[in-house]
């Protein structure tokens, strides 16, 4: 089965619930199962709306294996998402929940709806602090390849 890299990320109620039932949500998707979770990182918002900008976020990844295919994995997140209370108005709001595919294992996309690796993920600490909990380096990111 193909392994693939979630970020998780919460910044509204308690953050360290919505990360165990995110993460509970994951390990229960058809085919799919939790090889290893990061620590929890407390971190300042990136990227926000001035007015958001105080509330920070707690952050963790997960290493899965899934027979989900990547828009199907997608389309199981954003339910997970909007199961959880997440409503997208304004970007990078507060949410209950974030989750993003980092890599998926031998997928390369440029499609807007999703970018593998993801676009981002070099450039934010809150993604490569966890990542590196599970083994996954800046060249691994790169080379679109997960480790082990």
């Amino acid at each position: 089965m193909p392994k693939a890299v979630i970020a998780l990320g919460s910044n509204m109620g308690d953050r360290a619930a919505a990360l165990d039932a995110a993460r509970a949500a994951i390990a229960a998707l058809p085919g799919t199962r939790v090889l290893r979770a990061s620590v929890r990182y407390d971190t300042a918002p990136v990227e926000v709306p001035e007015q958001f900008a105080e509330q920070r976020f707690l952050n963790s990844a997960l290493l899965i294996e899934t027979a989900l295919a990547p828009y199907d994995l997608l389309a199981a997140l954003q339910a997970i998402e909007t199961r959880a209370g997440r409503v997208r108005s304004i970007r990078n709001a507060p949410r209950p929940i974030d989750l993003d595919i980092i890599l998926y294992e031998g997928v390369t996309s440029d499609d807007p709806a999703l970018t593998l690796p993801h676009p981002r993920a070099l450039r934010r600490a809150f993604v490569l602090l966890p990542l590196a909990d599970l083994g996954i380096t800046p060249s691994h990111i790169r080379a679109n390849v997960i480790p082990g």
